[in-house]
This record gives structure tokens, sequence and C-alpha cells, in this order.
């Protein structure tokens, strides 16, 4: 069994390794999200996630020897990297720019493993539609405060969810992890997935 350590606050990522047999250590990351500028969504997504992964190397919380997962998400509209909305106002205009469109929803992931120093990373992508949401809507659901937390202003998994019409691609990538990328890139790696069920956090 392999320790592996989610460098995120994410419950919604926590919740999916979860789901999934997996039992991380979580050691929050703290990277200021803001400190890379104009890149495009794919790029930026990745490379948020690979700070994350480094931020927290060499930290007492990390057992030696194990696997560090960063993951950052932003949502694509036309164009434009959008991650978590600054305050309420810009959460209302972000969503009455989506409603009754689609975005592409980008998530970085980085694994790096801490016994050889070797490192995985890619971006998954999925396509999200958006139902064609009232204002009034919008209104009560920005002031249940949710989609200030969260990339793209919206959940799939809570009390946005009756907002999504559909999604192509990994439903997890929308949550903020692919569990399919993941699997991946263990393999990278030279790991298994089934070697990250049931590990213990220490």
């Amino acid at each position: 069994m392999s320790t592996l350590v989610l460098a995120s606050q994410s419950p919604a990522r926590l919740a999916t390794l979860r789901s999934a047999g997996v039992e991380p250590l979580v050691v929050v990351s703290g990277v200021d999200e803001s400190q890379l500028g104009d890149l495009p969504p794919h790029e930026l997504a990745l490379q948020l996630a690979e700070l994350k992964c480094r931020a927290v190397l060499g930290r007492d919380e990390v057992p030696e020897g194990a696997l560090v997962l960063g993951c950052d998400s932003v949502l694509e509209l036309d164009g434009e990297a959008l991650g978590k909305p600054a305050d309420a106002a810009e959460a209302v205009r972000r969503w009455q720019a989506m409603r009754g469109r689609s975005g592409m929803l980008h998530t970085g992931h980085c694994l790096r493993d801490t016994g050889s120093g070797h490192v995985a990373a890619a971006t998954a992508v999925t396509v999200v539609h958006f139902a064609d949401v009232t204002d009034e809507e919008i209104s009560a659901y920005v002031a249940t405060g949710e989609p200030l937390h969260v990339a793209g202003a919206f959940t799939v998994d809570g009390l946005g969810g009756a907002f999504v019409t559909g999604i192509e691609g990994d439903h997890h990538n929308v949550v903020g992890l692919s569990l399919p990328l993941l699997r991946e890139l263990l393999l990278e790696l030279g790991r298994a997935w089934p070697d990250l069920w049931d590990a213990p956090a220490t």
C-alpha cells in the first residue's frame, strides 16, 4: 500500500477519493492561486497543480515515500480561464454569462513519488452544459455562498447540480479530480491503482 498525500483543502476531492476506496492524508498547500497570470486555461490548471504539489514537499506531515497529488480546476468560457469568483457580484455575472451555454472544465493533476522523485502530470478536460437558469435562481444560488468557493462558480455534486444539464467526459473531473487520469499517472510512475485502496493515513 502507498500513502497518498492530497495537497488540497477541497472537501469534494477528498470525498471523491474516499468513495473510491482511498483514504488520503490531507496537507493543504496554501498556494496563492492568483500568482500565475495570463496562461491558456489548460496550462493554467496544470501549472497550479504543479505548484500545489511542490508546495507540500519536505513538510513534516508528508511521510517518506508518499505519493503527493496536487490538483487545480479552471472553467474555460469564451477562451477565458475562470477560477473561483472574487465576490458575489462576480458570481452573478459569471452565471449570467454561462446560462444556456457550455464550458470546458480543466483540472490539472500533478503526482510526485517522493521516494523516486519522479513526476507524472496531465490535465483532464470535461465539457459542462449549463441550464438556462433565471435571474432569480442565480441570485438564490449565489446567496447560498456555494459558488464563491469553487472554480467556475458551480458544483455538480452540490446545490448547483440542478443547473448542470449534462457533461461530456469524466464526471469526477468536474468535482475536481479525475480518477481515470489519476490511475494513468500512477501507472506512469510504476504504481497500480489498487495499491492506494485502504492505504491508511499515517
